[in-house]
C-alpha cells in the first residue's frame, strides 16, 4: 500500500476510529507489520482514544431493540461508531450507540484530535444532516483558519463544489471559510472574522465550482452544527 508519509498519523486516527473501507482497513493492518512508523503511529491514536471507551459503563439491553437501531442505521454510519479498543466489534457498536449519539461522539473525537496538535482549536462543531447523521467535523482556531474532515464521501457533480460557512453574528451574515475540492481533510484560510464562540454556526453547501457567486449560501445545505468550546 502506497500513501503520503506525511499523511500518516491521520490515516492512524481514521484507521483507529473505523473511518476506512474495510478492504483499506485490512490493508493497513498488514502494512503496520511491515512500517514501524505506521504501527507506531496507530499505537499512540489507539492510546489516545482509549478513555473513549473506558469511559462507557456496559448496559444490558433487549435484543430486539438491537435489532431496530442495527436496521434503521447505515452500514457505514455503524462501523463509524466502533470503538477502536474493543475487538468485539458487534458489541462495540452497540455499546457506543448506548452511550451516545454519533455527533456526541465525534465531537468527543474531535477533541481528541486537538490535544496532538501545538496549536489548538477554540471550538469544534460537528456538522450533521437532516437524518442526524454526522457528516463532517470542523475545528476554528480563531486564526483565520480552520480544519473539516468529511466523514463520509459525498456526491459531487463536476460542475459543483462544497463550500464550508460561519455565522459570525447575525449582523455580518454567513461568511465562507474556504472549499473543499475533492479531499476529506482540509485546512482553511479564510476571512479575518471575531474569535469564534460556543454555539456559533457553521454549515457546508453544495455550490456551483468556484464557490457561490453572491459570497452568501446560495445551495442546498448538505450539513450544519453549532460548535462548543475545545477545551
Amino acid at each position: 500500500m502506497t500513501f503520503d508519509r506525511n499523511e500518516i498519523a491521520g490515516i492512524a486516527d481514521e484507521h483507529v476510529l473505523g473511518l476506512l473501507e474495510p478492504a483499506e482497513a485490512a490493508e493497513i493492518e498488514a502494512e503496520m507489520e511491515r512500517d514501524a512508523e505506521l504501527k507506531a503511529a496507530i499505537a499512540a491514536s489507539r492510546d489516545r482514544f482509549l478513555p473513549l471507551d473506558a469511559g462507557v459503563e456496559p448496559a444490558t439491553v433487549d435484543e430486539t431493540l438491537w435489532r431496530k437501531i442495527e436496521a434503521a442505521l447505515p452500514a457505514q454510519q455503524a462501523a463509524a461508531l466502533l470503538p477502536s479498543a474493543n475487538d468485539n466489534l458487534k458489541d462495540g457498536w452497540r455499546l457506543t450507540a448506548l452511550s451516545a449519539l454519533a455527533a456526541t461522539l465525534l465531537l468527543a473525537i474531535g477533541l481528541g484530535w486537538s490535544l496532538m496538535r501545538v496549536v489548538e482549536p477554540v471550538v469544534i462543531a460537528v456538522l450533521i444532516n437532516d437524518a442526524g447523521e454526522a457528516q463532517a467535523v470542523v475545528e476554528d482556531f480563531g486564526n483565520e483558519t480552520a480544519t473539516v474532515r468529511l466523514l463520509r464521501d459525498f456526491d459531487v457533480p463536476a460542475d459543483k463544489t462544497i463550500q464550508v460557512w460561519t455565522l459570525p453574528s447575525r449582523e455580518m451574515g454567513p461568511m465562507s471559510l474556504g472549499l473543499v475540492d475533492k479531499v476529506r481533510s482540509v485546512r482553511l484560510h479564510g476571512p479575518t472574522l471575531p474569535a469564534p464562540r460556543s454555539e456559533q454556526l457553521y454549515e457546508i453547501t453544495l455550490e456551483q465550482q468556484g464557490g457561490s457567486p453572491t459570497g452568501r449560501p446560495t445551495g442546498p445545505i448538505l450539513a450544519k452544527g453549532f460548535a462548543k468550546p475545545a477545551h
